[in-house]
């Protein structure tokens, strides 16, 4: 949806009192941004656990032809019916398990531009995003569609969401794996799902930070992500291509992927790695 549109669309409503959005994804940007647009109330109902768009303060929409991450209302409240959330095909919970599992390397990736000196790490929104996947990491995982399993994730992710409006950016749920995901969204056609994308490049990440890399390949493997990534064909050297563009789609930012070491280092494991050399084309 371009954002120009949904300008147009919200300041031809009428007033209300509040703005309701029922759906996934792309339905609760749009509804958040047109309460944002108008200053209205917004309540998000989100029908998957696919992201942790429902609960924060960004939506992510076209802009001049190119996807982009906005401002947004918070909501006022989040409606999150488990039987809805459990219905809903297997790979949106896939896809929500690696939106909150990449918080390991984006928090890492926080750190890194602490210590150099490009960000400052607000400790409340790094505890709360910590928290999240830690708490998440700890439930039993025998079936995707368990309602523990679908509870603890819609509650890992919007404890994500919320620290991002503590710490006024994005930077607690999103690091180095979002960078490769967006550079994914413009080298694939089409592009995957974005929580297949950021896990899968959450996984690399880790490898390359050298860290907690063997438990993300833990619940990867036992959530059968792995096994869901491996059916979509993903091509090495789209990965790789990606991995060259990531510091052009943030330069505003300083993750690990914005040192040129690193990023041959990624590009190295994307290579020579055995699980990857199993799940890449």
């Amino acid at each position: 949806m371009d954002v120009q549109n949904l300008i147009k669309l919200a300041f031809s409503l009428d007033h209300y009192d509040v703005v309701l959005a029922v759906g996934g994804g792309l339905t609760i940007d749009c509804g958040k941004y047109i309460a944002h647009t108008r200053d209205w109330p917004f309540i998000s109902i989100p029908t998957s656990s696919s992201n942790d768009g429902f609960a924060s303060r960004n939506c992510s929409l076209m802009v001049e032809g190119k996807k982009t991450t906005i401002p947004a209302s918070v909501p006022l409240g989040i409606i999150a019916d488990l039987d809805i959330l459990m219905s809903a095909p297997e790979r949106f919970i896939l896809a929500g398990i690696g939106d909150l599992v990449l918080n390991i390397t984006a928090l890492y990736d926080w750190e890194f531009e602490d210590q150099m000196g490009k960000s400052t790490v607000n400790a409340f929104a790094y505890m709360l995003s910590k928290k999240a996947v830690n708490s998440f990491l700890r439930t039993p995982m025998d079936h995707l569609k368990s309602q523990i399993l679908i509870k603890e994730l819609v509650s890992s992710l919007t404890l994500g969401g919320i620290s991002t409006v503590i710490s006024g950016n994005s930077a607690p749920i999103s690091g180095s794996e979002h960078l490769i995901s967006h550079a994914l969204d413009k080298l694939s056609d089409p592009p995957h799902m974005h929580g297949i994308q950021v896990g899968l490049a959450t996984y690399l990440m880790a490898k390359v930070q050298n860290h907690r890399a063997e438990r993300i390949f833990k619940i990867f493997t036992r959530t059968g992500f792995f096994d869901y990534v491996k059916t979509l064909h993903f091509k090495r050297e789209e990965l790789i291509e990606a991995v060259n563009l990531s510091p052009s789609i943030k330069p505003g930012r300083h993750t690990y992927l914005h040192e040129e070491a690193n990023r041959d280092k990624a590009k190295e494991i994307l290579s020579e790695d055995i699980l990857l050399q199993n799940l890449l084309c």
